[in-house]
């Protein structure tokens, strides 16, 4: 039979009966109405064999643990996967519950263990069944091997003898791990991957929506080698492991995008420490609706960025979306009329239509020396990647005082501080109200799985703590997390910015030029209009976009 729109027949030939029918596309008219899917389906058959239904969630297994219960062959041939191993029982998922005859055979390798049977959506099963054993044999054959790298060495050294040495980094097997590693986390929208050495064993975390999740633990000589392979394909230093290095490496996705990786080793008392931030390729192409700033903030900011000439500044701690934000801009602004240059520390994404150079410490090319030097290249719009000291701070005004349009980031809790933090690093005040023409904090919130989001009522008491002392009128009613298969049962997916946006107004300008304290300067900020971080995650409270305790983990509160 052949299926419109499916693969090859001969691939069909190892479809689940429940994958035929899911690609018809039939209607459940008997109830709702929906699509017939395969998870639709997956329910039903869990339902006639009186079995639960447990989504395989790749994050919360332990792909060792699991795929030492029973060989490859064994789960194929019967369509199962253990999902969760504890000391009494062994969880096993199946895509034939009414096929029961594997359970003796099991039961007699587990001994005490008890069986419990859940069901399985049959595609994940056969996805994630291959995904565990490849790992889990590259693993164990990477640990097996008699390589020639050098040994680990931890500051806590003990001394075993009979070391073979640890697997070497151009390994097949390791090779293997470092490429299910970097599809692993794009498939999972990771926006950091971690690698931790500890004594005895290696950990894998990648940072999800802002959160980290435990991954995988690989055996210490294994993550040596996983990481002296990244820094080949990065170009780094193999052979220094005693100073931290940093560097970048592009890959592609599986349907072709690239994708941009910043990596950044740290010498540990157990190892070199490994992190590599991934760069989404999409993120400039992405509209400031899309990315959270609406309304008020986005007129605000579009009437900065439109001005010839000053300094436009970004603020937040790390990981708060500024280069992002910065980026979307620049990518808006570099039409064929302008010259956009930029200076960073690292250059983050390569973008074809900005000329971007890299502050190089070793060769004494520092922010202010970029500047200096971009100065030269006939610029219109200038990003300085961050403003840390008075001479960057000094440059950059020159560059806004010669007819630049400079944009830049601080770390600073809110907008108004961070005009007291530019005086501390020794700019004049008459300089800020000079050159200065606004500023915007920003926060990411997770928002609200639009999957499985549900009516929720009010938290009363949590509105006034998060709303005081501006009294925002409560919304009706609001959206609450619940949690399913394509959130990870976390009731959260994706994140977006909350901004508060400060234009430097003549009277603004006059305080800042009389070297007027903070509060003097928040107070004048709210009389004319500031809304702080809190109220614009209220809004997004108030759309249904995200929680009050979403918005309270994140955005400071300035009475």
């Amino acid at each position: 039979m052949m299926v419109k729109g499916s693969p090859r027949s001969r691939d069909q030939l190892s479809w689940h009966p429940l994958q035929v029918i899911a690609r018809f596309g039939f209607v459940d008219q008997s109830k709702t109405s929906a699509v017939l899917d395969l998870s639709a389906l997956t329910a039903w058959l869990a339902a006639k064999a009186e079995l639960p239904v447990a989504p395989i969630d790749p994050l919360k297994i332990n792909a060792a643990q699991v795929t030492a219960v029973m060989s490859y062959k064994f789960a194929q041939i019967h369509e199962i996967l253990a999902i969760s191993v504890t000391r009494t029982e062994v969880v096993v998922a199946t895509a034939q519950p009414f096929h029961g005859e594997w359970i003796q055979d099991l039961q007699t390798t587990l001994r005490d263990k008890v069986i419990r049977r859940v069901v399985a959506n049959p595609e994940h099963l056969h996805r994630y069944s291959l995904e565990f054993y490849k790992l889990a044999r590259s693993i164990e054959r990477a640990s097996g091997a008699e390589g020639t790298g050098q040994r680990v060495v931890q500051l806590d050294q003990l001394l075993e003898l009979g070391q073979l040495g640890s697997p070497d980094a151009n390994d097949q097997h390791i090779v293997s791990i470092v490429d299910w590693l970097f599809q692993y986390a794009f498939d999972q929208r990771a926006s950091d991957i971690h690698l931790e050495p500890r004594r005895d064993i290696g950990r894998m975390r990648f940072r999800i929506d802002g959160v980290l999740h435990n991954i995988y633990e690989f055996p210490v000589a294994v993550l040596s080698a996983v990481t002296a392979r990244v820094k080949i394909l990065g170009r780094m230093n193999i052979a220094e492991k005693r100073k931290p290095q940093d560097g970048r490496l592009k890959t592609r996705r599986p349907g072709g995008e690239e994708v941009e990786l910043r990596l950044s080793t740290l010498p540990t008392a157990f190892g070199e420490k490994l992190v590599m931030r991934i760069f989404d390729p999409d993120v400039l192409l992405r509209s400031f609706k899309q990315l959270g700033l609406i309304g008020d903030d986005y007129d605000k900011w579009q009437g900065m960025t439109c001005q010839p000439n000053g300094i436009i500044l970004v603020t937040g701690p790390t990981g708060s979306g500024k280069t992002t934000t910065l980026y979307s801009t620049l990518k808006q602004l570099a039409t064929d009329e302008v010259n956009v240059c930029t200076v960073e520390d690292p250059i983050e994404m390569l973008e074809p239509s900005f000329n971007q150079m890299q502050v190089q410490p070793g060769i004494d090319l520092t922010f202010a020396d970029g500047i200096r030097a971009l100065m030269r290249q006939d610029p219109d719009i200038i990003m300085v990647g961050e403003i840390r000291d008075a001479e960057t701070a000094d440059m950059a005004i020159q560059a806004a005082l010669t007819g630049h349009l400079v944009l830049s980031t601080l770390h600073t809790n809110d907008a108004p501080s961070s005009i007291t933090r530019l005086i501390d690093i020794g700019v004049p005040p008459f300089l800020i109200s000079a050159t200065v023409l606004g500023i915007m904090a920003q926060r990411l919130v997770r928002t609200l799985c639009p999957h499985c989001k549900v009516d929720g009522d009010l938290d009363v008491q949590g509105w006034a703590e998060l709303t005081k002392p501006w009294k925002a009128t409560a919304p009706q009613k609001t959206k609450a997390p619940r949690g399913c298969l394509e959130c990870r049962d976390t009731g959260y997916l994706g994140r977006m910015g909350i901004y508060e946006t400060l234009v430097f107004s003549h009277a603004m300008k006059k305080l800042v030029g009389d070297g007027a304290p903070l509060q003097a300067l928040r107070e004048l900020a709210y009389r004319e209009g500031l809304r702080p971080l809190r109220l614009g995650g209220a809004q997004k409270v108030a759309q249904g976009l995200t929680t009050i305790e979403e918005v309270m983990r994140v955005a400071p509160f300035h009475g």
